[in-house]
């Protein structure tokens, strides 16, 4: 995720852009000899910073109203997705042609059913695991855009809407082929009408290992995997063939998705030990959140079952509980882990489980 985050008020959701591919991935590869690799990342940075521009203005002229519910003008009933895929047709204004609706039946592109499928499949795991009806549990309809410019290496939530690239099938492929990617995109759009995590250092990277873990849990569930059958991997697919590397970042093993010539070595730490201190990346957030996301990994598969259950249900409280300051460093959140899972299982297996997984990686719960 890149984010560029506004001061936010009791009545005000601060606007953000958010993308899947770090910025620092697409320096890397904007600095290849191959044009056929440096040129789809250059153009990328450039269609993100215009992006990130667009978002600093709707903090001045506000975001745009929301599509209409319904074709025939009724609002979508309670507990019901509302789905509006568009094409954009290698253009960049957003949000492009209408090509799908709620209901409507697939159609011959691949990319648009990929998109309105893994629009419900979040959809659903929000309201059959935690009972909450959409991203900002009163309904908001899902938007999502389509073959967003040419050979664009990304996918992002712009805080309005979900918008996909096509990849430059040199380094990536569809950015709609992973479902966990549109998984994770969307969760950013859960924790900004939640917890709205800011977006630098520690609480950077919980919003960034936040939105990985519900990605994962979204793929879990469409798999109908435990924790121990599942990989753990977000962006698994996405990689195209020859890229040295399984996806974008395991959380299983933080450090080793990938490690190519082109994209370098996937940098992630899984431990304090190696936590990473840099100004880049706004303070390391797409690195860092690999500590979190290994203490998930550790209490998801120390509990065993399915993930979205207990686990996923802790992290869910925590990010929806009203305590999670905007600010929170991975201490706060672990120790706020700690309360959830005595709140609601009590002195049970998930509480030692999630105590133990938050040791293991070196952040202290007291």
């Amino acid at each position: 995720m890149d984010a560029t985050l506004a001061p936010a008020t009791d009545t005000d959701i601060a606007p953000v852009f958010c993308t899947i591919v770090p910025p620092h991935v697409l320096d890397k590869l904007a600095q290849a000899e191959d044009p056929a690799v440096s040129g789809p990342a250059r153009r990328t940075l450039e269609a993100d910073s215009a992006q990130r521009t667009r978002r600093r203005l709707t903090t001045v002229i506000g975001t745009r109203a929301p599509d209409a519910p319904a074709e025939d003008g009724t609002p979508a009933a309670s507990g019901e997705p509302h789905r509006t895929i568009y094409d954009c047709g290698h253009r960049t204004s957003l949000p492009g042609k209408k090509v799908r609706g709620e209901g409507s039946p697939p159609g011959q592109d691949a990319t648009v059913n990929r998109a309105y499928a893994g629009l419900g499949a979040t959809f659903e795991l929000l309201l059959s695991a935690y009972g909450r009806d959409s991203l900002d549990g009163a309904g908001l309809p899902l938007n999502a855009s389509v073959h967003y410019s040419r050979d664009y290496n990304n996918a992002f939530w712009d805080g309005d809407q979900m918008v996909f690239g096509d990849g430059d099938g040199q380094i990536f492929l569809d950015f709609t082929i992973p479902v966990d990617v549109i998984g994770h995109e969307l969760a950013h759009g859960l924790t900004q009408y939640t917890a709205n995590l800011a977006y630098f250092g520690q609480p950077g990277a919980l919003n960034e290992s936040v939105s990985d873990v519900f990605g994962v849990l979204v793929k879990q569930r469409i798999l109908d995997q435990t924790a121990d059958q599942a990989d753990w991997l977000i962006g698994e697919g996405l990689l195209a063939p020859g890229v040295n590397g399984v996806a974008l970042r395991s959380m299983k093993a933080p450090g080793t998705a990938y490690d190519d010539p082109a994209l370098g070595k996937d940098p992630q730490p899984a431990t304090m030990e190696n936590y990473v201190r840099t100004s880049r990346d706004n303070g390391g957030v797409h690195i860092n959140s690999g500590i979190p996301n290994h203490a998930f990994y550790l209490f998801a598969t120390r509990l065993g079952g399915k993930a979205w259950e207990r686990a996923g249900q802790v992290w869910y409280d925590v990010l929806t509980g009203g305590e999670l300051a905007v600010d929170a460093d991975f201490n706060e959140f672990a120790r706020l882990t700690v309360a959830a899972a005595r709140a609601r299982y009590g002195d049970a297996a998930e509480l030692e489980a999630v105590t133990k997984a938050w040791s293991q990686v070196g952040v202290a719960v007291e």
